[in-house]
């Protein structure tokens, strides 16, 4: 079993200090800012340093019995990008709308997990964050979107942080198998929520310059039974890792995970296993929404594929649940930022 503390009020201590581990509930504040950064000989990182190596992404996906809707905003210091992309399953087609800007311009980032705004874009993309709970908007060429996240009674979010690199810290909040309330449209035409279910992923911290992951995410109903899945590898691995299982709203955290697949033939399936035996799946990709960019100071070469899981996860009370083409995402990502 995987131990578990109260969530500090200040994620970052008033020494500077991060604190590390699995979490029970969610920080108030990071308190990046009073973080004691240290460059590699063990010195004061200079202010610059301190402020353009801090990076930050949230991300909402919504399924419905239709759709798959994807949407993010990133803070890498020197440029902010954002995405939105809708997935149609009965026309195995993909949409997108993505804006990028310099610095801090038309940019908005809350710091904080539990309560804030972050809008990019003149708004288009809007989280805002209320006592831990999340409310998403997008707006873009044929998408309008305003939802509310809601959890279960007492459901607790994937709440970690774990050292990275030399001197830096990642803390992510995740929180999957949500219902929804509010108004979806999409080419002008209401879509109905009342089956529908989403995530949220809430990262930030002082990462690697050279940072890549992969990760996948479930969203879905056996029956009457609400799961949740998010498995990740390559970025809170040191001590702990970001793996958890929500069934019905009952967190499970899990163990590390393997993810193997052919960047050369993406079409391939992906494998996604554990080695204690109780994660096994398989992952055909249908589509993708891929980008790359080579800017000398930065770069991202980023996939993330929607498709299907077949295979079983055993939750911490020995119950194992069979995934039959379940619908979901993974992602395969680098970037030097």
């Amino acid at each position: 079993m995987i131990s578990t503390q109260s969530a500090p009020e200040n994620l970052v201590s008033s020494e500077g200090k991060p604190t590390y581990g699995h979490f029970d509930g969610t920080p108030k504040q990071l308190n990046a800012t009073c973080f004691d950064y240290r460059n590699s000989m063990d010195k004061p990182a200079s202010k610059l340093a301190k402020h353009f190596h801090y990076k930050q992404f949230q991300f909402v996906s919504l399924k419905t019995t239709r759709y798959i809707i994807g949407f993010a905003i990133a803070d890498i210091r020197y440029l902010g990008s954002s995405f939105c992309y809708i997935y149609d399953t009965e026309s195995d087609s993909l949409s997108e709308q993505s804006w990028l800007r310099p610095l801090s311009f038309d940019k908005q980032m809350t710091e904080s997990p539990y309560s804030g705004v972050t809008q990019f874009a003149q708004a288009r993309l809007q989280f805002e964050i209320t006592k831990g709970q999340w409310r998403a908007k997008a707006m873009s060429n044929n998408l309008k979107l305003d939802i509310i996240l809601h959890a279960p009674a007492s459901s607790l979010p994937l709440s970690v942080c774990t050292p990275t690199a030399y001197s830096g810290w990642t803390y992510t909040q995740k929180h999957n198998a949500l219902t929804v309330t509010g108004k979806l449209e999409i080419d002008g035409n209401s879509v109905d929520l009342n089956s529908a279910l989403a995530s949220y992923d809430f990262s930030a911290g002082y990462m690697r310059r050279e940072t890549s992951w992969r990760w996948a995410s479930i969203n879905t109903r056996d029956e009457n039974t609400l799961l949740g899945l998010n498995l990740a590898a390559g970025v809170n691995e040191t001590g702990s890792c970001e793996n958890a299982l929500w069934v019905n709203g009952q967190r499970h955290l899990l163990n590390p995970v393997h993810f193997t697949f052919d960047r050369d033939h993406v079409e391939q399936d992906w494998h996604i296993y554990s080695n204690d035996g109780r994660i096994e799946l398989r992952f055909k990709p249908l589509n993708k929404r891929s980008e790359k960019l080579n800017l000398l100071l930065l770069k991202s070469n980023f996939r993330q594929f929607i498709g299907l899981f077949d295979g079983f996860v055993i939750d911490n009370d020995g119950q194992k649940h069979q995934l039959r083409s379940v619908l979901g995402l993974t992602e395969d990502h680098y970037a030097k930022w």
